[in-house]
């Protein structure tokens, strides 16, 4: 129910208790019953409008930062490099795949990611939004433990955006073409691996239209860091630091 109508019932709750108080004054009550019912269901309509259809506040949602330290060193927190994540993601992965097609073919063992309340997907260009289920599950954990977590450090509600997911060999040499230092052998080509931005979040928009005070990339990345910092320790997952890339190159464990 809208404001305006909201207000509409309380007048008509508001009119009818005040005829109701003015006839039972100036008539006898044995000779004419006034409506009872109908006036106890305005009463109750009127205490639970005035109640619970108060006017939202739309003033700015600002951030109110507190407990934000992120790690020491990117570098040193996110060491691991591609010889772990490919031996893992071989492990628990599936094989390489050779085309998009193929991959359509294998639905029963792929998880296809969307956006959703944890995260957004970017538009992939050389990756296709699969994942094996073990990496679908740490992917559903990292968004929700970082919207936990802005929220308990007193911040706005952000998505985090994943840029690159399953590639098959025909997109790593695409890729290659584009750019020589990418990898022949790729964890990306087992299903078990994605790639976090740092650089880029989506910024989560209030239901009723409140406005929301923006929050920086860096803080975001800082608090990023830390929910990602506890799952590597948790034994969940391998990182890698990518520096030029813009991103957390994350492997499941």
């Amino acid at each position: 129910m809208n404001i305006d109508s909201a207000d509409f019932l309380v007048k008509i709750c508001a009119i009818y208790i005040y005829w109701y108080i003015f006839v039972s004054k100036n008539i006898k009550m044995n000779n004419y019953k006034l409506p009872i019912l109908p006036l106890l269901l305005l009463i109750i309509s009127f205490i639970f409008l005035t109640s619970s259809c108060k006017k939202k506040d739309m003033s700015l949602k600002v951030n109110e930062p507190r407990n934000i330290h992120g790690v020491v060193s990117y570098k040193r927190s996110f060491p691991d490099l591609n010889e772990k994540h490919l031996a893992i993601a071989q492990n628990i992965g599936i094989k390489p795949l050779e085309d998009r097609e193929e991959a359509e073919s294998m639905k029963e063992q792929l998880i296809h990611i969307t956006d959703n309340k944890f995260y957004s997907v970017d538009s992939l260009t050389h990756s296709i939004p699969y994942l094996v289920p073990r990496a679908s599950e740490l992917l559903d954990t990292i968004g929700s433990n970082f919207l936990d977590s802005l929220t308990s450090k007193g911040l706005n509600p952000n998505q985090i955006i994943i840029t690159s997911v399953l590639r098959t060999n025909k997109d790593v040499k695409r890729l290659r073409r584009r750019n020589g230092n990418a990898s022949a052998n790729s964890a990306h080509c087992y299903g078990a691996t994605f790639d976090v931005s740092w650089k880029r979040f989506k910024k989560v928009e209030d239901e009723d239209g409140r406005p929301l005070q923006d929050v920086s990339s860096d803080t975001l990345k800082l608090v990023l860091s830390e929910v990602l910092r506890d799952l590597r320790q948790a034994e969940k997952c391998y990182i890698k630091y990518e520096l030029k890339q813009g991103c957390f190159h994350i492997t499941a464990r």
